[in-house]
């Protein structure tokens, strides 16, 4: 496996989104802040957004779209104590570098920690809440869907333990996320845009399971391919894995323990931009087959 170094020095970077020049932009969530790299040690800041932002992606608009833990405490990956220190939304303009706030709640609670975010095609919003985690004990996340206005916001499902990654499967009639701390890839599908169908009769849950990762692992952020296979980012056995429709899984491990998100890009969408968190790096390999080229993503 060769990969290339297109940014390092990082403080766990995270959510890649992959430009039409070749360039990648990404967050730095202990920087808290939204990076632009191209290669050969050439990268610079385009937004201070403070707090831990940990996905990314471009809208409708060209804006990027950022999904935000909130305050954590950083040697510990745990959220501080106390309602105010909940995640949020937030818009940042790429000529200008202005940041605002979107969201914060939802029918009137803290959105717990927003974690990853994927546009649909009607230019809306599906992300993930992953949950707040505390010294000794966990409250649960779910998956939402708002507009990029800031105007409209739902909550499509709560009670899941750690939704992390997320992704439109082709076809947008089914929603994938990467449960982490279960290793587990879930399904939803659809009835319409930002409409989870119900649970089919004697199921617990509308979340169909895919796959369980195996190992002594987590998962983190994911990538689909244009064959409606899943890449997941695979942490402590670090790597990426690739979970197929029916079910089948291979591994492809890498030198760092957190190898937490992939995105696709280049002509062919066979350029992989890799974040590896734990080495602070983001890297860039060729990837056996395409990704699935995302919405408003030219």
């Amino acid at each position: 496996m060769e990969f290339e170094v297109v940014a390092e020095g990082l403080g766990f970077p995270e959510g890649p989104v992959a430009m039409p020049d070749g360039s990648v932009i990404f967050v730095e969530l202990f920087g808290g802040r939204l990076w632009r790299a191209w290669g050969n040690n050439k990268k610079e800041v385009i937004s201070e957004v403070g707090a831990a932002p940990a996905g990314a992606a471009i809208g409708p608009d060209g804006a990027i779209y950022i999904t935000n833990c909130g305050e954590l405490d950083k040697q510990k990956f745990k959220n501080l104590p106390g309602p105010a220190y909940g995640g949020h939304i937030q818009r940042v303009d790429l000529a200008t570098g202005k940041c605002e706030r979107l969201y914060d709640g939802c029918n009137g609670n803290v959105l717990s920690a927003p974690d990853d975010l994927v546009f649909d095609a009607a230019g809306n919003i599906w992300f993930t809440s992953i949950g707040r985690g505390f010294e000794r004990s966990r409250e649960y996340g779910g998956l939402y869907y708002c507009s990029p206005d800031g105007r409209k916001i739902s909550e499509a499902y709560y009670g899941g333990l750690s939704y992390n990654g997320i992704g439109l499967l082709p076809g947008e009639q089914s929603i994938v996320v990467a449960d982490m701390i279960t290793a587990r890839l879930l399904k939803f599908d659809l009835d319409r845009p930002g409409q989870i169908k119900v649970a089919a009769p004697g199921s617990r849950t509308p979340a169909q399971l895919v796959a369980t990762v195996p190992g002594d692992c987590e998962i983190d952020s994911l990538a689909v391919l244009a064959s409606g296979s899943v890449v997941i980012g695979t942490l402590f056995q670090g790597g990426l894995t690739t979970v197929r429709p029916n079910g089948d899984v291979e591994k492809l491990l890498i030198p760092d323990a957190y190898v937490t998100n992939i995105a696709f890009g280049g002509a062919d969408m066979q350029t992989a931009f890799v974040t590896l968190s734990e080495s602070g790096r983001v890297v860039k390999m060729r990837w056996p087959e395409p990704g699935l080229k995302l919405n408003f993503a030219h």
